[in-house]
């Protein structure tokens, strides 16, 4: 289940990765449940083992020279069953109450990722480095991820002579989970609390359903159902994905599977009476937060934080400032343009997920949030819909516009 190579590199197999990934979980909810301050602002649990665990791989780094390397292919996994779930979950009345939130939030993160570049290329003038070195510690990585990071690092170095500008663009990437991680969950607390709002009234399960809801007895029939939906869904969309694929679209496997999701719910609950098809039941919802959770728990914990030493220097100040920036965007702009509401209060924890880090931050921030505060059906809907695929658009277009200016 390990392998060490000649490199000192230490081989992590998938299914230890996965059993790795559920210990961080579980020490992150025993940590979360031991210190009040962690609960207070929404820190959620895999975050919380998972950079404990990150950490304790650096020292083991810094004490044998060995790297731990996990295999993630199970984790990816986990993260199109989170998503189906989401789709499966959605309701025509949702889509209609998502369409100008939709386009609101679409807006108000191509604005972000505007003032991020700007506020990037500037701060790194200053620095003494190159513009380019700011754009990649903006959109780029921030709000592009690590893929996009990955992508444009290359045409970055070829075209502005950044030799390190992969190591930057990972780092930057790296460090953007971390930072939305922690800044998502106390900003929406912060929204919340100050404008006194509460979750409407709603005893349908969905993702994020407070902890201290009672939940029902989930049997054999229940639980198995669900994941015959979700692999049903899961099925659909991956053929849709390959067929995207050979027309030359690339979009994140997930995404057609939420689609398919959400057209096999709007179509099979008219045609079929209820109970045959699950939506919004207890058994999707664990599905789901299981899921998400060690996703995340294994995100984190594989981290690979000894290759951030020899880039900190100006590199924090540049994401310090995304930090800034992405917190006055959350609480000055997007959420009152979403209306000052409970539902944009959750997404502001979204927003700050994928401006900083990547959609699957974005879910976990705002699941603390609705365990804790109760549910938001359009923030689960609208989020990922803006996350993973308008905003892979947008951000090209304006990585594009600046490269061309720099």
């Amino acid at each position: 289940m390990v392998i060490l190579d000649a490199e000192q590199v230490l081989h992590v197999l998938p299914f230890l990765s996965v059993t790795t990934g559920v210990v961080v979980l579980f020490v992150g909810k025993a940590l979360n449940q031991r210190l009040a301050a962690l609960r207070k602002y929404n820190i959620p649990e895999p975050v919380t083992g998972g950079l404990l665990f990150s950490v304790a791989f650096w020292v083991v780094y810094l004490i044998s020279g060995v790297k731990v390397d996990f295999e993630l292919t199970a984790r990816d996994i986990l993260l199109v069953y989170f998503f189906t779930v989401i789709g499966i979950n959605a309701h025509v009345s949702d889509l209609a109450r998502g369409g100008k939130p939709l386009a609101v939030l679409l807006a108000v993160t191509v604005a972000f990722m505007f003032a991020g570049n700007l506020a990037g290329v500037g701060a790194a003038s200053l620095l003494g480095l190159d513009p380019s070195v700011g754009l990649l510690a903006a959109s780029v990585s921030m709000t592009g991820g690590h893929g996009t990071a990955i992508a444009w690092a290359p045409v970055i170095a070829d075209t502005h002579g950044v030799a390190n500008a992969v190591e930057i663009g990972i780092v930057c990437a790296t460090m953007g989970l971390v930072l939305a991680s922690l800044a998502g969950g106390p900003v929406a607390r912060f929204l919340i609390q100050r404008n006194r709002l509460k979750a409407p009234a709603d005893q349908l399960y969905d993702v994020g359903v407070p902890v201290e809801a009672q939940h029902p007895q989930i049997d054999y029939f229940s639980f198995l159902r669900a994941i015959l939906a979700i692999h049903i869904a899961g099925m659909i969309g991956i053929m849709a994905h390959r067929g995207l694929e050979s027309m030359g679209i690339k979009m994140p496997l997930f995404l057609p599977c939420l689609a398919a999701g959400i057209l096999l719910t709007n179509l099979l609950l008219r045609v079929f009476p209820s109970g045959v098809w699950p939506s919004r039941t207890a058994a999707l919802a664990l599905i789901a937060e299981v899921s998400l959770g060690v996703f995340l728990a294994m995100s984190l914990m594989s981290m690979k934080l000894w290759t951030l030493v020899d880039l900190a220097g100006p590199l924090s100040v540049l994401l310090a400032l995304q930090l800034v920036l992405a917190v006055f965007f959350a609480i000055y702009i997007c959420f009152r343009a979403l209306g000052r509401s409970y539902d944009a209060a959750v997404v502001t924890a979204g927003f700050i997920g994928f401006g900083l880090g990547a959609t699957p931050t974005a879910m976990a921030n705002m699941t603390a949030v609705t365990q804790r505060h109760g549910p938001s059906h359009v923030a689960f809907l609208i989020v990922p819909l803006v996350g993973a695929f308008f905003i892979d658009i947008a951000n090209a277009l304006v990585i594009r516009l600046f490269l061309a200016a720099l």
